[in-house]
């Protein structure tokens, strides 16, 4: 007896496992996105990250492109570098500080995607980008609001 498997198409395979909601329904949309450019003094953005209760913020280039972002914590290297290094006090911009290769996810991206890759990387929020243009912020609690609207699988 000869045993033939029934070989599936993608559309089939697809069809069958649960669809999970895509990230941009939950992401905090760009224009509502305290941004810095990277020429813009380091000192400028410390106050603007403490008067709008952030920790950190994308950095976009003129042609609102992401560049990299900034954190508290790459703030916190200006006072290692000025007190523990001694160096004086000098008018340092985002440039100098950012983290640039950023974490970013795509808008076709699922909050299973996003959950997974918080998961795997100490990182809060993440940039959600296409074609390299910021269009939103994905960040761990918006994650968890998405997850009080996925059904159990029924195995």
């Amino acid at each position: 007896m000869n045993f033939k498997p029934e070989i599936k198409s993608k559309e089939e395979l697809a069809a069958g496992q649960p669809k999970y909601e895509s990230i941009v329904k939950y992401m905090v949309q760009q224009q509502h996105l305290v941004t810095v450019r990277p020429d813009q003094s380091i000192n400028e953005v410390i106050n603007i990250m403490i008067e709008k209760r952030i920790s950190g913020a994308p950095v976009l280039d003129e042609n609102r492109k992401l560049v990299g972002i900034i954190s508290e914590k790459d703030c916190l290297r200006i006072v290692v570098d000025q007190a523990y290094h001694n160096l004086p006090l000098s008018s340092p911009v985002v440039a100098d500080y950012m983290t640039r290769n950023v974490k970013t996810l795509s808008p076709d991206s699922t909050v299973v995607d996003a959950a997974t890759e918080f998961l795997n990387s100490p990182i809060r929020r993440m940039p959600v980008v296409e074609n390299g243009v910021l269009i939103g912020q994905i960040s761990r609690i918006d994650i968890l609001r998405a997850a009080k609207n996925i059904k159990p699988a029924s195995w």
